[in-house]
């Protein structure tokens, strides 16, 4: 058994004391703690044939199983599974050199045996707190099972069960006298035994590797000095290429759309029906219960202030008389509403207001300049402004309420880039309807327009488009379409995932969106630079794919940053089947970037033949 496994110039003992069932019994040892974590971990090596772990009874000694196994690439795991206590009492002499030659302790037991428990706590645990007096051994103390009591509870408080169960407090104080790190396995599930039990174990593994290798060095200094040979020094990768995000330019967005007058639907008169300015509802309501009131988006009972409805009242009126001069303007949903504003200094100012409105409404000091010019009374002037900073309070769209009011504030009412979201994804005031995979998707013309050139080019131009109210899109799925509607409408996105992400790259480049496609890359980036070396190695998810797709797509910042990437995990992705897919330009640029780099182990070789050749030991390996 001992020869099935390579000598490697590294090894872990682990010592497991104790039943984790119930009541001892002959079960097979696959239902065991250390028989699950070794069949189930990642860290185990595999080979052609069959995985290199092996279990037998130790011939001198039938009370304990003994395990071996290859982690992490070459370095041996010897485990003693020592179900039965009774090697204190039979072989203390064994049990002395088991714990003497232990990198790791793990003490097992069952929470619902009580009386077990106990005798190992007063016999047994004051044993093992002889045998590693002066030493500074890693004790893990795993309590495995579901408390059997009627109302299970981990609570270290707790005293529901403590007659029948050994509680969490019992196993914490034990494991304080020892000095032990406590663990709950509520079963032995990949959770509990792989994430939990093993990720505590792996860290204790890495530690007593990291503490031989140094004992290993000190040693070895005087044996290196001679050996005239220096080993190659491994050099940094190169660093990875930097991708400057895109600035928002999503409130002049909405100022050039005041300013091109594209999809207008609302049209300002004076009160001698001269047409002052037009505008938007959908930009309009998203800041103001007076337009959503005057608009009809809300009705009086919905507005629990009056004095809402009464400024409404007082400053607006929709007029659908034949009074109006004919206009062609107008969407397939009608033509433009008509509204006569009934104040006249806030009617000489309105194409100003609405600028401010546009622009993102923070730019107050601007406002105050131009009313100023145009109203040279300031008592006209005030009435004027704060009629403005009236219709703008709006929940959560801007400063409170109580700042909107005064006379002298001088900080700007800025609103929040999400006051469209009111209107995503809903029918309220929507002008298209866009058909996809079956399902429908209402939209409004104002927003795509001004956020998406090539929107605007489809809704203004000569395409049926322009006069459909039922517009179809192929070649994208419904989600992703509606997480590039999201970003339009509020200049942000959240992809779920990597293969989210790029689907939505893709869109973004189908609509030439550049700042969605930048955002797009970042996310692909962040997520993959944060992936552990392990998780990118088991990964289903193909870098090569997405490599592909980013050329495709003209995304050639992130092609170039992926292809660094492959090169600087070079050993993990040399190993995956998808490494065959590269080109043969893209595996040149990969094999002259790669880290560590060919030269590096070439280096590394002939040090260590050196190595062997002077019968000495390698400080490097």
């Amino acid at each position: 058994m001992a020869g099935s496994l390579k000598p490697s110039p590294m090894s872990v003992n682990v010592v497991a004391f104790g039943n984790e069932r119930d009541g001892f019994s002959e079960d097979n040892q696959q239902s065991s703690l250390i028989w699950t974590y070794l069949g189930r971990s990642a860290l185990v090596s595999e080979t052609e044939s069959n995985l290199l772990l092996n279990s037998a009874n130790h011939t001198g000694n039938p009370v304990f199983t003994e395990y071996q196994a290859c982690v992490f690439g070459n370095v041996r795991l010897v485990v003693h599974d020592c179900p039965l206590w009774d090697i204190f009492d039979s072989d203390w002499y064994t049990s002395q050199n088991l714990i003497g030659g232990a990198d790791i302790i793990v003490i097992k037991y069952s929470v619902n045996d009580k009386s077990s428990f106990q005798e190992v706590k007063d016999s047994y645990v004051p044993m093992i707190k002889r045998a590693l007096n002066h030493c500074t051994i890693p004790v893990i103390i795993s309590a495995v099972g579901a408390r059997k009591s009627e109302v299970p509870c981990t609570c270290p408080l707790c005293t529901l069960d403590r007659g029948s169960c050994v509680t969490a407090s019992e196993g914490i104080q034990l494991a304080k006298e020892l000095g032990a790190t406590y663990l709950e396995l509520h079963s032995l599930s990949d959770f509990y035994v792989g994430k939990y039990f093993g990720g505590v174990l792996e860290y204790f593994m890495i530690q007593s590797l990291n503490q031989k290798s140094s004992e290993k060095m000190k040693k070895r200094k005087k044996s290196h000095k001679c050996h005239g040979v220096k080993p190659p020094q491994l050099e940094q990768p190169e660093k990875m290429p930097i991708l400057k995000g895109e600035a928002s330019h999503y409130n002049s967005d909405l100022h050039n759309l005041l300013i091109c007058c594209q999809c207008v639907d609302v049209i300002f008169y004076s009160e001698d029906l001269k047409e002052v300015v037009e505008a938007h509802k959908i930009v309009l309501c998203s800041v103001s219960h007076v337009f959503m009131l005057l608009f009809n988006v809300k009705s009086p009972a919905d507005i629990q202030d009056s004095s809402i409805i009464r400024t409404a009242q007082t400053l607006f009126a929709v007029n659908s008389e034949a009074v109006f001069p004919v206009s062609n303007r107008g969407s397939p949903c009608g033509p433009p509403v008509r509204v006569i504003v009934k104040d006249s200094f806030f009617c000489f100012c309105l194409s100003d207001i609405l600028h401010f409105i546009y622009s993102g409404a923070f730019q107050w000091e601007l406002l105050e300049e131009d009313i100023k010019k145009k109203l040279k009374d300031p008592g006209e002037v005030e009435l004027v402004l704060e009629k403005v900073k009236f219709i703008l309070i709006t929940p959560g769209k801007v400063n409170s309420s109580k700042n909107c009011r005064s006379h002298q504030t001088a900080r700007p009412l800025q609103l929040c880039d999400t006051s469209l979201r009111l209107f995503f994804n809903t029918h309220v005031l929507a002008d298209v309807i866009f058909q996809i995979q079956g399902a429908t998707v209402p939209a409004h013309r104002a927003v795509l327009v001004a956020r998406c050139e090539v929107m605007a080019a489809m809704f203004n131009g000569s395409y049926i488009e322009a006069n459909s109210f039922l517009v179809p899109v192929y070649g994208v799925s419904k989600d992703t379409f509606l997480s590039f509607l999201e970003y339009l409408y509020t200049d942000s996105c959240c992809p779920a995932s990597i293969l989210q992400a790029m689907s939505l790259l893709i869109c973004a480049e189908m609509y030439q969106v550049s700042r969605l496609q930048h955002i797009c890359e970042l996310y692909i980036i962040t997520h993959l630079q944060s992936m552990p070396s392990r998780e990118l190695a088991s990964t289903s998810l193909s870098v090569v794919s997405l490599l592909r797709k980013a050329k495709f797509h003209n995304s050639d910042c992130l092609s170039t940053w992926l292809l660094h990437f492959i090169a600087t995990n070079y050993l993990i992705f040399s190993q995956k089947p998808e490494f065959q897919d590269l080109s043969a330009e893209e595996r040149s640029f990969v094999e002259m970037h790669r880290w560590p780099s060919s030269m590096y182990l070439k280096q590394l070789a002939d040090y260590r033949n050196y190595i062997n050749s002077q019968k000495c030991h390698c400080i490097v390996m």
